[in-house]
């Protein structure tokens, strides 16, 4: 394993109960990265979801992926102290087998373009060499974590409309 949770917490803002990697095995930088995350009874989803028969929740699957090629991303920016990733689009999601506690998720995240602050992701989560989730594709931004003011709203909603662009050029 070349990263760890603590390191890992070094670059993503998340923390317990939502963070949603545990390790990194491999990175290229700027192509690719393949992480893990261990499935455990403990995550409080599994209280509900589903009593006697628990199973991870796809969109939790989602966000593990999300969080490991942000990580890829966050790892580029020299500032990003001062910024937040958020992907703002997710496309073409498909669950092939159900994952549950005491396996452990592995997760491929290729990037397809970067261009400035936006990213366009391709990965999969397998378990034991099973496809979980594939086909999913992301559109990530990143965004100033000040941007609160009236004058910073303006701002942030025309990044929105470059965004839409973007999304559109990338398609």
């Amino acid at each position: 394993m070349i990263m760890d949770v603590t390191e890992i917490q070094k670059y993503l803002p998340h923390r317990y109960p939502f963070l949603m990697v545990d390790g990194i095995l491999e990175i290229e930088r700027l192509k690719r990265i393949v992480g893990v995350k261990s499935v455990s009874i403990n995550e409080a989803h599994f209280q509900g979801h589903f009593p006697g028969q628990p199973v991870m929740p796809g969109v939790l699957i989602i966000e593990s992926m999300a969080q490991t090629g942000g990580l890829l991303l966050l790892l580029e920016v020299p500032d990003r102290e001062n910024k937040l990733l958020f992907f703002v689009a997710v496309d073409g999601a498909r669950f092939r087998r159900p994952v549950v506690p005491g396996e452990q998720l592995r997760i491929e995240m290729n990037v397809l373009a970067w261009r400035g602050d936006f990213c366009k992701l391709e990965g999969k989560a397998m378990v034991d060499g099973q496809l979980a989730a594939e086909d999913v594709h992301f559109n990530s931004q990143l965004f100033s974590r000040h941007h609160r003011t009236p004058e910073s709203r303006a701002v942030y909603r025309d990044k929105e409309k470059q965004l839409v662009l973007a999304v559109r050029n990338l398609q």
